[in-house]
């Protein structure tokens, strides 16, 4: 396992839950919608307005991880550190781990262990601050999960974090077991896990457990396990019907399974839905065009898709050889 591991786990988060870490409820929607654009603009007239704003910083800067952008991801350093450091919040650690984490991603092979140790740092110091901050505790819980040993990995580590969480938050240690289980390729256990699970009124609980049960889907895809796949989509489209997360893999399963007209349909229907802007949508629905026999429509897609530039480097060079092979 190598430093090029540790940014995967980060990752995995940008899609994953966000707790409602900022108070104005406008604020919490445009970030769970993906619409960095808008939270970002808000962001940014407040802290012109009132320059030590600490949630302006945690929104400006969790924008910035949304939209991939190396510059405003920098810009976001100092007022963030400045809150964890004089003001000790435990959001402000967990929005600087986001960044830190965003960065290494991208960074050289000299850079990422540096930023890859400030990550897993700050996202301990949002657990020491706030034990109950769940985004922290299971961001830390897939560093330990995802990093090499001499790199500050530790299953055992992960599980305490699993453990000390349990009496005081049952349905969170749940999630938690389901990352180790997936971790120790135990699917079955996995999906028990996640099967037991009661969010009720608890959004941090639905959203994480939403995408907790998107990667398990994508690992029974990885594995060419389609109808059990197709059957946690599914049921992802059924009891979120708001969000992308179901039809978006369910489109990925049928292209798989050969049914493209459906899976046409369903990454159409992921385009209109909240989360569509943290997928990578319009590059899978040129995939299951092409399967389809439609080429110019593919071509729309796939030239739509290579100008985002949200998009993940490696979708984009993917999607431009899809259009070479379209010339």
């Amino acid at each position: 396992m190598t430093f090029r591991l540790i940014p995967l786990a980060l990752a995995l988060l940008a899609g994953a839950a966000q707790a409602d870490l900022l108070k104005d409820p406008q604020w919490q929607a445009w970030l769970d919608a993906g619409k960095s654009v808008d939270l970002a603009r808000a962001a940014q007239a407040r802290a012109k307005a009132q320059p030590d704003d600490d949630q302006a910083a945690v929104a400006l800067a969790l924008a910035a991880v949304d939209d991939n952008d190396g510059a405003r991801l920098e810009a976001a350093v100092p007022a963030l550190q400045a809150c964890a450091d004089k003001r000790p919040q435990a959001i402000c650690s967990y929005a600087l781990g986001r960044v830190y984490g965003q960065q290494a991603m991208t960074a050289s092979v000299f850079k990422m262990p540096g930023l890859a140790t400030k990550t897993k740092e700050q996202f301990a110091k949002a657990v020491e601050l706030d034990p109950q901050l769940f985004e922290a505790r299971s961001g830390l819980t897939q560093f330990y999960l995802m990093a090499p040993g001499f790199a500050g990995g530790s299953t055992a580590k992960a599980k305490e974090l699993a453990t000390e969480v349990q009496p005081r938050q049952p349905e969170q240690a749940k999630l938690l077991r389901a990352l180790l289980a997936m971790n120790d390729k135990d699917w079955a256990g996995a999906e028990r896990e996640l099967a037991s699970v009661k969010t009720g009124d608890d959004r941090t609980v639905a959203r994480e457990l939403r995408g907790n049960w998107q990667r398990l889907g994508f690992e029974f895809m990885e594995q060419k396990n389609l109808p059990k796949a197709r059957g946690i989509f599914e049921a992802l489209q059924r009891d979120y019907p708001a969000h992308a997360a179901g039809p978006y893999g369910l489109g990925r399963v049928l292209v798989e399974m050969g049914q493209p007209d459906e899976a046409v349909k369903a990454l159409e229907r992921a385009r209109a839905l909240e989360g569509a802007e943290r997928m990578p949508i319009d590059h899978r629905l040129g995939q299951a065009l092409i399967a389809k026999g439609d080429k110019a429509a593919a071509k729309i897609a796939l030239e739509r898709f290579v100008q985002n530039k949200r998009a993940n480097p490696r979708n984009v060079e993917e999607a431009k050889k899809l259009l070479a092979g379209l010339a």
